[in-house]
Formats: C-alpha cells, sequence, structure tokens
C-alpha cells in the first residue's frame, strides 16, 4: 500500500518555507494523495486571504548578509491560509505538534478601542496615556503569543515559526540582545514585530524620571536604529510601571502598553486568573534556552502550542488587533 508521506527534505540555511511547503506538495501529489492535497485551500471565516505581496529588495536594516527581502508583516498568516490542511497537518507533524494549529481569521478591519484594564490604572493618568491591558477586546477565538528580552536566539525557532506561521511578537532588551540585532533583523523579515522591552531590564518603579526615560526611549532609539522601525508597543519590565513610565513611553511614541494574561513555561502555564484562555488573552514567554529552561525553544513552541490548540485557540498576530 502506497503511504502518503513527505519526502521532502528538513529546512537548512536560509531556505524559504515557501520552498519547503511546494516541496511537501508536490511530494504528495507525487506519491498519490492528491485526493487530499490537490484540494483547494480552505475558504470561508478565518481561511480565505489574498495572496502574499512582492518582498522589499534586501539590504533592510538589521537582515544579515544575504538574506531575502523581508515580508509583508503578516505574509505568514496569509501563506497559512492558502495551504490545504493536509499540508498543515505534514508541518505540524514535522515540528513535533500533536495538533495541528489553528488558523486565525482575517484581521479586524477595524483595530478594537484598547482601554486600560481596570486596576492597572496610575495616579493622575489621563486619558491621553498609552493604555495598559491583559487581554484584547475581541470575540475572536484568538489569543496573541508575545516573547520577551532576547537573550536566546535559536535559529530553529526561526524556522519552526516560519513553517508553521504562527505570529509572535518580540520585546527586546537591548542588554540581553546583545550585538546580535541581526537575529532579530531575519525574525523582522519573517513577519516578526520588534517592540521595545528597554535598555537593562530595571525595575522602573524605582528609577528617577530622567532615568526611566533613558531606559524606554533609549530603546526606542537603538531599535530603530538597528532594525528600522520605531516600536509602538511597550512592555516595562516584570510588568511593573508609574505615571512616569507611561508618560515617558508616549512622549517617545508608545501607543499601548501590552501585559499578560497567561505566562508560558516549557512544562506548565500560569494564570492571572482562571487556569483558561479567553479571547484576545496576551501570553507571555521568553527568549531562553536550554541553559535556562533545560529545553529548547521548539520545545517551549510545542508545548504552549498544545494548550492553545486543545482549548480551541488560534494564535493571532497582535500588531494586527493593537
Amino acid at each position: 500500500m502506497m503511504r502518503c508521506e513527505s519526502r521532502a527534505r528538513p529546512s537548512g540555511g536560509r531556505r524559504g518555507a515557501r520552498a519547503i511547503l511546494a516541496g511537501l506538495l508536490v511530494a504528495a501529489v507525487g506519491s498519490g494523495c492528491a485526493s487530499e492535497t490537490g484540494k483547494r485551500p480552505d475558504t470561508g471565516p478565518g481561511h480565505a486571504a489574498p495572496p502574499p505581496a512582492a518582498g522589499q529588495p534586501n539590504g533592510q536594516p538589521g537582515a544579515r548578509p544575504g538574506a531575502r527581502a523581508r515580508r509583508p508583516a503578516d505574509a505568514p498568516a496569509r501563506e497559512n491560509a492558502q495551504l490545504a490542511p493536509a499540508v498543515r497537518t505534514a508541518l505540524a507533524k514535522k515540528w513535533g505538534l500533536v495538533r495541528t494549529p489553528l488558523v486565525a481569521p482575517p484581521p479586524p478591519a477595524v483595530k478594537p478601542r484598547l482601554t486600560t484594564r481596570a486596576g492597572f490604572e496610575v495616579e493622575g493618568g489621563d486619558d491621553g496615556l498609552p493604555p495598559v491591558f491583559t487581554t484584547v477586546p475581541t470575540k475572536d477565538r484568538v489569543v496573541f503569543l508575545t516573547m520577551d528580552d532576547g537573550a536566546e536566539k535559536d535559529p530553529e525557532l526561526l524556522r519552526m515559526m516560519d513553517e508553521l506561521a504562527i505570529p509572535y511578537s518580540a520585546f527586546l532588551t537591548d542588554q540581553e540582545v546583545g550585538d546580535d540585532y541581526g537575529y532579530f533583523g531575519e525574525a523582522q523579515r519573517l513577519g516578526v514585530t520588534a517592540n521595545n522591552h528597554t535598555l537593562h531590564h530595571r525595575y522602573l518603579p524605582g528609577l528617577s524620571y530622567d532615568e526611566q526615560k533613558r531606559e524606554i526611549c533609549g530603546q526606542q532609539d537603538v531599535i530603530e536604529k538597528r532594525l528600522g522601525k520605531r516600536p509602538a508597543l511597550f512592555r516595562p519590565p516584570y510588568g511593573n510601571y508609574n505615571g512616569d513610565t507611561l508618560r515617558i513611553a508616549r512622549s517617545c511614541g508608545i501607543r499601548a502598553v501590552p501585559l499578560w494574561n497567561a505566562e508560558a513555561f516549557p512544562d506548565h502555564m500560569e494564570w492571572r486568573g482562571d487556569q483558561a484562555l479567553h479571547p484576545g488573552d496576551v501570553i507571555l514567554t521568553h527568549f531562553r534556552g536550554r541553559g535556562e529552561w533545560g529545553v529548547g525553544m521548539t520545545d517551549l513552541v510545542r508545548s504552549v502550542m498544545r494548550t492553545i490548540t486543545d482549548q480551541g485557540f488560534a494564535v493571532a498576530r497582535l500588531e494586527d488587533y493593537v
């Protein structure tokens, strides 16, 4: 009996996800599996999407030598939406996922109005401060995956998230990233947004106004210089802030302050409330690897995706809603 297996070789170097996916499709059809992979991509809510737009020329700030042109920010989600179920299943199996990730619906035409979560207000605050939130107001069954700091720079994570088209947002600390902004330039080319997590990950309420400004606005300047785009989102270290923090963030271009409603570790989740995900929840995890957690970043993703998928959620791109 013929087995419907893909014979596409694993990715290597900078080989793009499109080539891998094409190989999977060709292999599946060639092996007599056209009845599955030959189907048209899913249509209807959560699946229809236009073809990816052409990438920009090489030479983007922060990109490594020889890197391909940067794709549009929503390119991974678009590509995922066009794949046949059998191909998505094959890719999930390749990366050791128990279940195939669900596909997020198209982003809203109008972004939800964000307000500061009750109990997270600052004394003397006003309506002009960036909203501080842990959950985006939406009825879509989506959650948002965010990763902090930037110490671990695992190339397998880039390949895994690109091939599976799982969007995530990075909140970078200059001290943790060090000299390797090229890694995050590559992540940015693949659709990841680089956001602000301060220069040195200090406890901001314990700093003077000028010290906070250096930490927040200084990192704005670093990311703009190294990656070519000034962040619009900011996450204070440890989730701690005061009125000065938000006023300074606003002064240097920050639009919103996403915290989190759940935190992912390789072997468990920690919850802010009940032990369940809700539409629009922001999930926090970190760029950490075997040295700290004993497992790699891909193991972490497998764990958190099992929770997300088992609870019936898809991962959406935070910047599409905020």
